[in-house]
């Protein structure tokens, strides 16, 4: 029976995905990737689809408009664990900075690994090259690490090297600060607080590190012993112990330098975990004797500054690292300068007076 309504109105029913590919001269695999974001696909042939698809109102138009989106990059932010409370807040930043950076378009994931191994560390490189659209991560100068940035250069998926940097590489940026200011910035403190002993061979001063495997940690090592022989020749470096930014570590390794030197004048922790380092000074009775000097402002460090166990602390937004890994990426993406708009990190000196 003839209802008198025009046949255009048959483009009124509901459309199938076999009608899309007909209209758009595609076949239906071709639709099935398109609409699913799928890679693979020519831009031409994406627009030709999407607009046959409104056409035929194959899909509502927030989804139409969700499928003309670009998909986020998907960034990867590998950190060590453990006990290193400064990482732990550059981790947690992630989480709350989410909506700050929607306009960048970016889905970042973070993965706490086993950093000390440089075998592992190259190998969690290589295995987030090939899920993630960029990876950030605190380098280890090894070979091994080397290879695996400039084999994910060579995938076209850039790297930034976070806190740590590394030599001879592809890699994209290093976003931190810069390290051997920062050793010397510590050496000048702890001269300065130990006053006119510095001047005289009385005064011994001892260093730890989370390892010198980090080229981080060696450069603020060479600026703290630099400087020392600059301007405070009186005081004798008497060692430099590895406890891989652990707490237990650095208490055990601060407790064999408190038995060995008695009369030590002062204490630069290198890396992380001053929790540790803190607790067998005060344990020895000697935490507000020794001058002790760290890096990272967390919830730990700054109740140590509170108590008078630690004298200062050296350190760098962490909010603003992140935030920079994150341009950084996009800017490459985007065709432009790495650095282009990037905040270059800033050391800041915190004591228990000017606590944030």
């Amino acid at each position: 029976m003839n209802t008198g309504k025009p046949a255009s109105n048959a483009l009124a029913k509901a459309a199938l995905l076999p009608d899309v590919a007909r209209l758009a001269g595609v076949s239906t695999a071709t639709v099935d990737r398109v609409l699913n974001r799928r890679p693979g696909v020519r831009p031409a042939t994406v627009e030709r689809v999407l607009k046959a698809a409104a056409e035929l109102k194959y899909l509502p138009e927030n989804d139409l408009y969700a499928a003309l989106a670009p998909q986020p990059m998907r960034l990867t932010f590998l950190l060590p664990a453990g006990t290193n409370r400064f990482i732990r807040m550059m981790g947690d930043t992630v989480g709350y900075l989410h909506e700050h950076w929607a306009p960048y378009n970016v889905r970042c994931h973070v993965d706490y690994i086993e950093s000390f191994n440089p075998e592992e560390l190259a190998n969690s490189v290589l295995r987030a090259g090939e899920r993630a659209d960029g990876v950030a991560f605190m380098a280890l100068e090894h070979p091994a690490v080397r290879e695996a940035v400039n084999t994910l250069a060579e995938r076209k998926v850039p790297t930034v090297t976070l806190i740590s940097d590394i030599s001879n590489t592809l890699r994209t940026a290093y976003v931190g600060l810069d390290n051997r200011a920062a050793g010397r910035t510590a050496a000048y403190l702890i001269g300065r607080f130990i006053g006119p002993r510095g001047q005289k061979k009385t005064a011994k001063v001892a260093m730890i590190a989370g390892s010198l495997s980090y080229r981080a940690h060696e450069e603020r090592e060479a600026g703290f012993l630099q400087l020392f022989q600059e301007q405070f020749p009186g005081i004798e470096v008497v060692g430099l112990r590895e406890g891989h930014d652990d707490a237990r570590k650095n208490y055990e390794q601060t407790k064999v330098l408190l038995e060995q030197h008695p009369d030590l004048a002062g204490i630069y922790n290198i890396g992380g975990a001053s929790d540790g380092v803190a607790r067998a000074m005060e344990e020895a009775g000697c935490a507000h004797k020794v001058v002790f000097v760290g890096h990272g402002l967390s919830p730990d460090t700054r109740a140590l500054l509170i108590r008078g166990s630690m004298d200062a602390v050296i350190t760098q937004s962490p909010q603003t690292a992140m935030t920079s890994c994150v341009r950084i990426f996009t800017n490459v993406r985007d065709g432009l300068e790495p650095m282009g708009g990037v905040e270059v990190a800033r050391s800041q000196v915190i004591f228990r007076e000017n606590l944030p």
